[in-house]
C-alpha cells in the first residue's frame, strides 16, 4: 500500500473511530472538526445514524423550480463541461437549490449507481435534519466550499464517499442560489477536489443569465480597462469591465497568451494548451477565432499576441512576492491556477507560483498570512509549524487557530 493510500486508510479508520463512539454516546470532541460535530449533533437530534436514503420531494414540484430556474440555464450552458470533469473522475456531479435540495445531477458510471441507492438524485433531500453530515449541507448552512469524508458524514449509507461542495451564488446581487458538490467513494480523495468544486461552481455563477433582482449599479460592469483575468483558485475573465463566458480551453488560452505578453507563435501556442496530446491546429485555430471575436478583434496573428492592457492575479502576486509583500501576495493568492487544467505550461506555471508563495511563507512565517494560506492547503503542516516555533507567534490570536488546523491535518 502506497504512502498516500495508507495515511487515507488511517485517515478512514480515525473518522469511523470518532463517528462510533459519537453515536454510542461517548463524544469525540477532539477528534473532529467544530462544524462536522455540529452538524453531528443536528443530524442526531432528526435522523438515525442507519438511514437508507434521503428522503424525496415532490417531484412535480422539483420539476416546476428547475425548469426555467437561473440555475437550469447556467447548467445547459456549461453541461458539456460538467459533464465531462464527472466522467473523467468517476464523479457524481449535483446542483441544489437554497435548501439543499438536488435539483440536477450528472455522474460517471460507477458512482451515478451508488448515488441512485441512496437517492442523490434530482428531488433529494441532503439538508443535515433530513439525512444527515455531508458537504452540500456545510456549504449551503455556511456559506463557505465543504468537504466531508467516509464517515464524517452522519449516515452509514454515504461512509463510503467523499464529497466536496461549493456556493453558487448569483454575482450580481451575491444571493446565495444553492450548492455544486462533487463526490465519489473515499479511496478517490484528492487535494483538489475542493479547488475543483469551487471552480464548478464559479463555471455556473458565469453562465448565469442577467440577475432577476439586478443592483441600481449595475454590478456585472467595472471600470477596469483592457483585460482582467482571475486564474488563482477559480477562471473569470472581465474585458473593459464586462465578464467574458469561456470554456475551460478558451480560459487556458486566453491565459497563456496574458501570461506571455511578448506573443506565441502557432506551434508554441498549441505547444503549451495542448502538450503531446493529439489534436489538430485547426482545432486550437477555432478556439483562437472564438476569442478573437469575444475581445473585439484585438488579438493579433503571427505571433498570437493580446492588443490591450492585461492584468492578472498571477502577475499581482507575483509582483507582491519581489517585493517582499508576503502578507498581501497571500491575501492576494486563491489557490492553484486554473485547477484540473492539464496543459503542461500553465501546470508548471502554477506550480512556480505555489512553490514561490510557500517558500516566501516558510521564509517570513506572518501569523495572520499562513492562517490565510492554510484555508487553501489544510494539510501543508510543514508552514504551519513553522510558523508556531516563529518567535512570538503563540501569543498572536490566531495562534489558537493554526493549532486547530495542525491537529486536523494530523489526525
Amino acid at each position: 500500500m502506497g504512502s498516500a493510500s495508507s495515511e487515507l486508510h488511517t485517515r478512514r479508520v480515525d473518522a469511523v473511530r470518532a463517528w462510533t463512539s459519537f453515536v454510542d454516546g461517548e463524544g469525540a470532541q477532539s477528534a473532529v472538526r467544530p462544524e462536522i460535530l455540529s452538524s453531528w449533533a443536528r443530524s442526531g437530534a432528526r435522523v438515525s445514524p442507519d438511514v437508507r436514503e434521503a428522503p424525496l420531494a415532490d417531484e412535480s414540484e422539483t420539476a416546476s423550480i428547475w425548469s426555467g430556474s437561473p440555475l437550469q440555464t447556467a447548467v445547459e450552458r456549461v453541461e458539456s463541461d460538467l459533464r465531462r470533469t464527472a466522467e473523467d473522475g468517476d464523479l457524481v456531479i449535483a446542483v441544489t437549490d437554497p435548501q439543499t435540495r438536488v435539483l440536477w445531477t450528472y455522474g460517471g458510471r460507477v458512482m451515478r449507481r451508488k448515488a441512485e441507492q441512496v437517492n442523490f438524485v434530482p428531488g433529494g433531500r441532503w439538508d443535515d435534519e433530513s439525512v444527515g453530515t455531508n458537504a452540500l449541507d456545510l456549504a449551503n448552512r455556511h456559506g463557505t466550499p465543504s468537504m466531508v469524508f467516509s464517515a464524517e458524514h452522519y449516515a452509514s449509507i454515504v461512509h463510503s464517499w467523499v464529497c466536496w461542495a461549493a456556493p453558487v451564488r448569483d454575482p450580481a446581487t451575491g444571493v446565495q442560489l444553492g450548492v455544486l458538490d462533487l463526490s465519489t467513494t473515499w479511496d478517490r480523495t484528492h487535494p483538489i477536489g475542493l479547488a475543483t468544486a469551487r471552480v464548478m461552481a464559479r463555471l455556473i455563477e458565469q453562465a448565469l443569465p442577467a440577475s432577476a433582482h439586478p443592483l441600481p449599479e449595475a454590478p456585472e460592469e467595472t471600470g477596469d480597462p483592457g483585460l482582467v483575468l482571475t486564474l488563482l483558485g477559480q477562471a473569470e475573465t472581465r474585458f473593459d469591465g464586462q465578464r467574458l463566458l469561456l470554456n475551460r480551453r478558451q480560459s487556458e488560452i486566453l491565459a497563456l497568451l496574458a501570461l506571455h505578453p511578448q506573443g506565441l507563435s502557432l506551434e508554441q501556442l498549441h505547444a503549451m494548451v495542448y502538450g503531446d496530446h493529439a489534436v489538430t491546429f485547426s482545432t486550437l485555430k477555432a478556439e483562437v477565432s472564438h476569442l478573437r471575436h469575444a475581445l473585439g478583434g484585438q488579438l493579433s496573428s503571427r505571433p498570437y499576441r493580446l492588443q490591450m492592457p492585461v492584468h492578472t492575479d498571477v502577475d499581482h502576486v507575483l509582483s507582491l512576492l519581489r517585493r517582499g509583500h508576503v502578507g498581501a501576495a497571500v491575501e492576494a493568492y486563491g489557490g492553484d491556477l486554473l485547477p484540473g487544467t492539464d496543459s503542461p505550461a500553465l501546470q508548471e506555471m502554477g506550480e512556480y507560483v505555489a512553490v514561490a508563495v510557500r517558500e516566501a511563507l516558510l521564509a517570513r512565517p506572518e501569523p495572520e498570512a499562513v492562517a490565510r494560506y492554510s484555508e487553501l492547503a489544510p494539510y501543508d503542516t510543514e508552514v504551519v509549524e513553522a510558523c508556531l516555533a516563529a518567535p512570538g507567534t503563540l501569543a498572536h490570536p490566531v495562534a489558537a487557530l493554526l493549532k486547530g488546523r495542525l491537529a486536523a491535518a494530523n489526525r
